[in-house]
């Protein structure tokens, strides 16, 4: 690992693997239905500081996504096998979670299959693909630049929290109490001194 890492434009760069990730969620944004999608990216209820704060975060993501492109993918450095397993198990969640709020109804809040353990599974998923991709490529100014994205993507958390406590009222607020927000224990998934669940 090195704090910044050669900058060389090349056909084994980072880029290969945000090529993947992106191209995959491109096709699955194509098939699933386009209600779906429009669900996905909804932006009801925010407000204008959301905005701001989501419009501050873009030019990082681009510098990023811009140094990814320039920095060469290593695998004969530790750190390469490291970031392709966290990257491979970022690209697990992401995908997985896009799947269970394409099988959601509607009308109803997201909390099957992995949201089952966390709120967030998407922004989680992205997140560990990023920094599975940091560490790939060697550098941690990449590693550093990734915490900074994972504060942006907290604040477009909060706002789809309250778009979606409008939306579903009652029903979201039960799943927040329950599941943590991005990864911890569900309540009333820790036995009690009997050994059975807490209701």
């Amino acid at each position: 690992m090195e704090l910044l890492g050669q900058l060389q434009a090349g056909w084994h760069n980072g880029w290969l693997l945000l090529v993947t990730f992106y191209g995959l969620f491109a096709v699955l944004m194509f098939v699933f239905p386009r209600e779906v999608v429009k669900r996905l990216y909804d932006r009801t209820g925010w407000t204008r500081r959301d905005y701001l704060r989501r419009l501050v975060a873009v030019p990082i993501a681009l510098s990023t996504i811009g140094l990814f492109i320039l920095l060469p993918l290593n695998p004969g450095i530790p750190s390469f096998w490291i970031g392709m397993v966290i990257y491979g198990a970022g690209m697990i969640v992401f995908n997985t979670a896009l799947f269970n709020y394409r099988d959601t109804p509607l009308d109803r809040p997201v909390t099957r299959g992995i949201y089952r353990f966390s709120r967030n599974p998407q922004q989680i998923g992205m997140i560990l693909a990023f920094l599975g991709t940091s560490f790939a490529v060697g550098s941690w100014l990449m590693v550093g630049a990734i915490v900074l994205m994972g504060f942006g993507a907290h604040a477009r958390v909060l706002a789809e929290e309250r778009a979606c406590l409008m939306q579903y009222g009652d029903a979201h607020q039960e799943y927040m109490n329950r599941i943590p927000r991005y990864f911890g224990v569900p309540v009333g998934c820790i036995p009690n001194r009997s050994g059975r669940g807490s209701s």
